[in-house]
């Protein structure tokens, strides 16, 4: 059998043991997490240091062989898939570089580092990171930054590309860009950082960030609410944003997907009743400006407060010593909105763990389904409300017979839409399909994203374009800025090698 020549270059290049081409263990890197889209490659090469993914990258772009450039794989778009053949670029080599700069409270982070250890790294120095997400075990750092992930704090600390000072980059050709000081103050040229940042792969390929880290928590408290609709806990999550300096979290769920998720999970009733819809919503202290102490039921009718953070009972003993804890804070803020009913609230580490659950677990209790569709998307809070509304009765008047999971943060105005029971859930992930599902789910897709459009909303907002959406672009992007993003991709990548089949529409 004729050696290929190009992963005979590669092997010369990065080593035999860097070009992977055993089937059973290429399998592992050609589909994504949700097991929707399902691609092929002739190998995976995995570099350990930027030198190594440039002389990948230059020796690609020499044969004219695209890549995909790919992280932890948790993405749910197709973005790091091969779904045309193209050789796989794993960066979860590059792994070795984690530093923190306590004194200017940065971090240097390689693209392979999980995000859970750079939290871990930034906690250790009393500090932490501003992103966080529920995949944070599996998701990595240089993968975050190729979607600007958004994640849980995101109405707290901002998406990542506000936490990005510096980049270090493998263009199209094989060439480095890398600027790493973390200067707070740097008006010496384009911002790259912000350029690659969602670029998923196309322009360049990140191989370490500097970041900006923020001070740790010393406290939270974490609430649930039941609301009579969902305009009313829009409302509520409008009302805490704009007058609660200290809120961190805003999600919405229903009643659907949280009673899926106490089944699902084995999980005890968080709340005494049954609510159409449910906001979880979590305060930060990272200044001390809250006092330890007692905690306080805020004068809210029904409330429950304790330790376990769901189902608890009874108000926790302690003396206030002149300041409201935090979990005060959150009581008398919550006592303050209209139409609650039935709150839940905790103030210690285990009982807001127990609560944040209910919204963490939503994913995977969907997912006992089979593989749902899947749609990050935002829209205008005045809207919002007719949306989560309409949705479901949208996805039902074309395929009756499959179920619509919403969840999201609601402070942004973003909404997960997750439908099940159409062909590509019933097909699970055993039919993960490249092309991202039939008929049936494109006519979902369409009526979904069209949906977004007319409201004057976004149709990706955490997980990218990817292969998923690339042909739904237009609707938020005009001819021109797509013309824009084109000129872009061709002075940086000018063979057209990274990542060529994912974000820009297919060329008429």
């Amino acid at each position: 059998m004729a050696r290929d020549p190009v992963l005979e270059t590669l092997r010369d290049a990065i080593g035999d043991t860097r070009v992977l081409t055993d089937p059973d263990i290429v399998a592992g890197y050609v589909g994504d997490w949700t097991g929707r889209f399902v691609g092929r490659t002739a190998a995976v090469v995995r570099p350990v240091s930027t030198a190594g993914v440039a002389a990948v990258v230059e020796i690609c772009a020499r044969y004219g062989t695209p890549l995909v450039p790919q992280g932890g794989n948790t993405g749910l778009v197709g973005g790091g898939v091969p779904t045309r053949g193209e050789i796989v670029l794993s960066l979860r080599g590059l792994s070795d570089t984690l530093s923190v700069d306590t004194a200017a409270a940065q971090a240097t982070v390689g693209a392979g580092v999980l995000v859970s250890s750079l939290h871990r790294a930034a906690s250790a120095a009393g500090l932490a990171y501003g992103v966080d997400l529920a995949s944070r075990d599996s998701a990595t750092v240089g993968g975050t930054v190729a979607t600007n992930a958004g994640g849980l704090r995101v109405l707290r600390h901002g998406d990542t590309r506000t936490q990005l000072l510096g980049v270090e980059a493998v263009l199209g050709d094989g060439s480095v860009v890398s600027h790493l000081a973390g200067l707070p103050r740097d008006n010496t040229g384009y911002h790259l950082p912000s350029l690659l940042a969602g670029s998923e792969g196309t322009l360049g390929v990140v191989t370490a960030v500097r970041v900006r880290l923020v001070p740790a928590t010393r406290a939270r408290a974490v609430g649930l609410l039941g609301f009579a609709s969902v305009e009313r806990a829009v409302t509520a999550a409008s009302q805490l944003r704009n007058g609660l300096p200290a809120l961190a979290a805003a999600e919405l769920m229903l009643s659907p997907g949280l009673e899926l998720v106490i089944h699902a999970c084995h999980l005890s009733r968080p709340l005494r009743g049954q609510h159409p819809a449910y906001l979880l919503v979590e305060i930060a202290d990272e200044t001390g400006v809250y006092a330890g102490g007692g905690v306080t039921a805020g004068g809210i009718p029904g409330s429950t407060v304790g330790d376990a953070g769901a189902g608890s009972v009874g108000i926790g003993g302690g003396s206030l010593v002149g300041r409201a804890t935090v979990l005060e804070t959150l009581a008398d803020a919550v006592a303050s909105l209209p139409g609650v009913q039935d709150p839940s609230l905790a103030g210690d580490a285990r009982g807001c763990r127990a609560l944040w659950a209910y919204r963490e677990r939503h994913t995977e209790s969907i997912n006992t389904f089979g593989t749902p569709i899947k749609m990050d998307v935002t829209l205008p809070l005045d809207v919002l409300p007719s949306f989560v509304e309409t949705v479901p009765a949208t996805v039902a008047g074309i395929a009756p017979e499959a179920r619509t999971w919403l969840f999201g943060h609601v402070a942004e105005g973003n909404v997960h839409v997750n439908v099940t029971g159409t062909g590509t859930g019933s097909g699970g992930r055993s039919r993960g399909r490249s092309t991202g599902g039939d008929a049936e789910d494109r006519r979902i897709e369409d009526a979904v994203f069209g949906l977004v459009a007319d409201n004057g909303g976004s149709i990706s907002t955490e997980h990218g374009i990817g292969t998923a959406k690339r042909r739904w672009l237009p609707l938020n992007r005009s001819p021109s800025e797509i013309a824009a993003f084109r000129r872009l991709k061709q002075a940086l990548d000018p063979a057209g090698i990274l990542n060529p089949n994912v974000l820009l529409p297919e060329a008429p």
